[in-house]
C-alpha cells in the first residue's frame, strides 16, 4: 500500500466525532452512537450502552464479528471483535482499558470499531483485505464498572500475563495463542508530574530483551516514525513512556516505568513474537479550569489520533511487519541463543540474568504438570509426557522457546513451578 493511500484510510478510520453536538435521536439506518458522543464526552459509556452499540454494530455489518472470550468474576462478558473483508495473513489487536479508570481508549476503540464497520469507500474495504483487525473494546469490565485499577479482586491484570490467574488474562491470552496477532496495541492512560512528565502521549515498545531484534525495530519503527507524528501533527505532545525529562533541555533525567517486566502486555507481546506499543494518554487537563467534557474530549481524540499513526504503519510497513513476525515465531525451533532473566532495551542483563547455554528442556513431575498445565497451554506451550510416563516434558525447541525458562526455571522472577531441567538433547 502506498503512502497517500495508507495515510487516507488512517484519516478516514480516526476521524473524530466528539466535538459536534449530541442528537435528541438518531434515525434507524444512521450508525450508532456512544454514550460518550452522546453527551458530547460528558460522561463515559455505561456497560449497557456498550453492549447496545456493540449488537448494533455487529447487525449492521457483514464485515463484523462480536463474540465472547470470557466472563468476569462479576459475571460480565469479555468480548472481542473482528473486522475484516476475508481471512487475511496480518492481524492487528487493539487491547483497550486493562485498568478500568482509564477509559479514554475504551472510546477510542469503541467509535473506531464503528467507523471501520459503517465505511463504504474502496479504499477501507482495500486496507481490510489484507489487514484483520481484533478488539478487546473492555479487557476489564469489573474494574470499568467500578472505575479502579484493578479487577473486582483488586489484581492489576496488567500484571498477570505471565501466570495467567485471572479470567481477564486468561481471554487475552487466548486470543494471542489463537489468532497470532502481528500488532499488539495495549491502551492507557497516564497521571502527569508537571514539568518532568506532561506530554499529551506516551508510547513504549517492548523493552524484554527476549523480543527477536527485528520485531524491537519494527516496535520501535511504529513508535517514532507512525504514531508519535500522527499525534504531533494533529497538536497533541509525545514521549517516551516512563521517563521524566528535563523541562529545559528535553534530556532524560530519571526511569519511573518501563522496565523489561514480562508479566506485562507490552513486554509479553514482544516475547510472543508480536510488534508490541504501549500508549497511554495524560488524564488531566492541560490548564486549569478546562471543563471536564472539553478534556475528556482531548483525552479521547488524543487516542484516535495515535490510532491514524498505527493504521498507517499497518498499511505502509504491512510486509516488513509480517516477515519479522513470521520469522521470530520460526527462529525458537533453532533452539540456540541466550535467554534473558532480566534486563532491557535499554538496561543490559547482568550476567547471572543470562542463560547462554539453555538446557533442552525442562522436567514437571505429575503434580507440577497438573498445577500449570492450563496456564502453558494458554500460553501456546507444548508439552508432551515423561519417557518414564510420569509427568511431562517441556521441549525448549518451539516457537515460545524463550517464554518457557521465564515460567519454568527458578532463576526467573515470576516463574510458576521449578522444573528440572534437561541437558541430554
Amino acid at each position: 500500500m502506498n503512502p497517500r493511500l495508507a495515510a487516507l484510510i488512517a484519516a478516514a478510520l480516526a476521524a473524530p466525532l466528539l466535538s459536534a453536538p449530541a442528537h435528541a435521536a438518531e434515525s434507524q439506518s444512521a450508525p450508532p452512537r456512544t454514550g460518550f458522543e452522546q453527551t458530547n464526552g460528558a460522561r463515559w459509556t455505561t456497560q449497557p450502552e456498550e453492549q447496545d452499540f456493540l449488537a448494533a454494530v455487529d447487525r449492521a455489518s457483514a464485515r463484523v464479528t462480536l463474540t465472547r472470550i470470557g466472563t468476569t468474576k462479576q459475571d460480565r462478558p469479555l468480548q472481542l471483535v473482528r473486522i475484516g473483508e476475508r481471512p487475511t495473513t496480518r492481524t492487528v489487536l487493539l487491547i483497550c482499558s486493562q485498568h478500568g479508570d482509564e477509559p479514554s481508549g475504551r472510546e477510542a476503540c469503541l467509535t473506531t470499531i464503528r467507523d471501520l464497520a459503517y465505511a463504504k469507500d474502496s479504499r477501507t474495504k482495500e486496507f481490510l483485505a489484507r489487514t484483520t483487525l481484533l478488539v478487546v473494546p473492555t479487557a476489564n469490565p469489573d474494574g470499568r464498572a467500578a472505575d479502579t485499577r484493578g479487577n473486582s479482586d483488586g489484581v492489576d491484570i496488567n500484571r498477570d500475563h505471565l501466570s495467567l490467574q485471572t479470567a481477564e488474562a486468561r481471554a487475552m491470552a487466548g486470543v494471542i495463542r489463537d489468532r497470532k496477532p502481528d500488532v499488539v496495541y495495549d491502551l492507557h492512560e497516564y497521571g502527569a508530574t508537571p514539568q518532568y512528565y506532561d506530554k499529551d502521549l506516551f508510547d513504549l515498545w517492548p523493552r524484554n530483551l527476549n523480543t527477536d531484534a527485528a520485531v524491537h525495530t519494527e516496535a520501535q519503527t511504529l513508535s517514532q516514525t507512525y504514531v508519535r507524528p500522527a499525534a504531533g501533527s494533529a497538536g497533541f505532545t509525545t514521549g517516551t513512556y516512563g521517563i521524566w525529562t528535563d523541562p529545559v533541555t528535553g534530556d532524560p533525567i530519571r526511569q519511573v516505568a518501563g522496565d523489561g517486566q514480562e508479566r506485562i502486555l507490552r513486554n509479553m507481546s514482544g516475547v510472543k513474537h508480536a510488534v508490541g506499543l504501549l500508549i497511554e494518554s495524560r488524564v488531566e487537563p492541560l490548564t486549569e479550569g478546562t471543563p471536564e467534557p472539553d478534556n475528556n474530549r482531548r483525552r479521547v481524540n488524543s487516542q484516535l489520533a495515535a490510532l491514524k499513526g498505527l493504521f498507517s504503519f499497518a498499511g505502509e510497513r504491512g510486509r516488513q511487519v509480517d516477515a519479522a513476525t513470521a520469522a521470530a515465531r520460526l527462529a525458537g525451533y533453532r533452539d540456540t541463543g541466550p535467554v534473558y532473566f532480566g534486563g532491557a532495551d535499554n538496561d543490559p542483563a547482568e550476567p547471572a540474568e543470562v542463560i547462554e547455554n539453555p538446557a533442552c528442556g525442562y522436567r514437571l513431575t505429575a503434580a507440577q504438570y497438573t498445577e500449570v498445565a492450563d496456564e502453558l497451554a494458554l500460553h501456546g506451550v507444548q508439552a508432551r509426557p515423561n519417557t518414564n510416563g510420569d509427568g511431562a516434558y517441556i521441549p525448549l525447541r518451539q516457537s515460545l522457546r524463550a517464554l518457557i525458562p521465564l515460567l519454568l526455571d527458578p532463576r526467573a522472577p515470576y516463574h510458576l513451578t521449578t522444573g528440572e531441567p534437561d541437558t541430554t538433547c
